[in-house]
This record gives C-alpha cells, sequence and structure tokens, in this order.
C-alpha cells in the first residue's frame, strides 16, 4: 500500500489550497478514505473522510470549508481547503478508514500565515 499526498503549501489566511493523494495497493471501489492531520499527539488526527461512493463526514473545524471527493479511476483522493486559517497549519496525510494502514506517505505541508 503507498499514499502520495501533494499540494500543500504557505498560503495567507483565507486563501485556499487542494491536496491530493495518489493511492496504490487499495481496491478503490470498496474503501472507505480519509484525510489525516498530524495534530499534537502521536496520532495522527482524521479530518475527513469519503466512502467508496462518495460519502462524506467532517470534523467540526472543516465542515462548510473544507470538501473531499475522490476519483477512484484515478486512484486518487482530493481535498479542497478553502478559507484557510492559521490552526489549518499541519502535516496532511491520506490513508485508509476506518483502520489505517502502517504505511503512511510522507504527508504534505499547510501552512497558513495569519
Amino acid at each position: 500500500v503507498e499514499f502520495v499526498e501533494s499540494g500543500g503549501g504557505l498560503v495567507q489566511a483565507g486563501e485556499s489550497l487542494r491536496l491530493s493523494c495518489v493511492v496504490s495497493g487499495i481496491i478503490m471501489e470498496i474503501q472507505t478514505l480519509a484525510w489525516f492531520r498530524r495534530g499534537v499527539g502521536e496520532e495522527r488526527d482524521m479530518v475527513a473522510n469519503i466512502t467508496a461512493d462518495g460519502r462524506t463526514y467532517y470534523i467540526d473545524s472543516a465542515k462548510g470549508r473544507f470538501t473531499a471527493s475522490r476519483d477512484n479511476a484515478k486512484k486518487t483522493i482530493y481535498l479542497q481547503m478553502n478559507s484557510l486559517k492559521p490552526e489549518d497549519t499541519d502535516l496532511y496525510f491520506c490513508n485508509a478508514y476506518p483502520w489505517p494502514s502502517a504505511d503512511w506517505g510522507q504527508g504534505t505541508q499547510v501552512t497558513v500565515s495569519s
């Protein structure tokens, strides 16, 4: 299993980013996937997840600002991040959900300046 995240960057508060994650070794048609952030503790915190048929769930701080989507044919999931805030600054990862693979990708850094 492999996850390759991209799309992060340095932006100002209020701006947008679109994260992408190319997935291999997973049957996309049946697997729920999620975006995580590194957070403070050792465990990564789930930010949003998306089922194989496109249903989404977001944590409260992401609702109304972030949109998860996926293209199973391209084996890629996305996270559109709008109205970014400094507290969104973190390293973002994608992985399977609710049981993530032990093989995490490198993540993509999102930095939001105030």
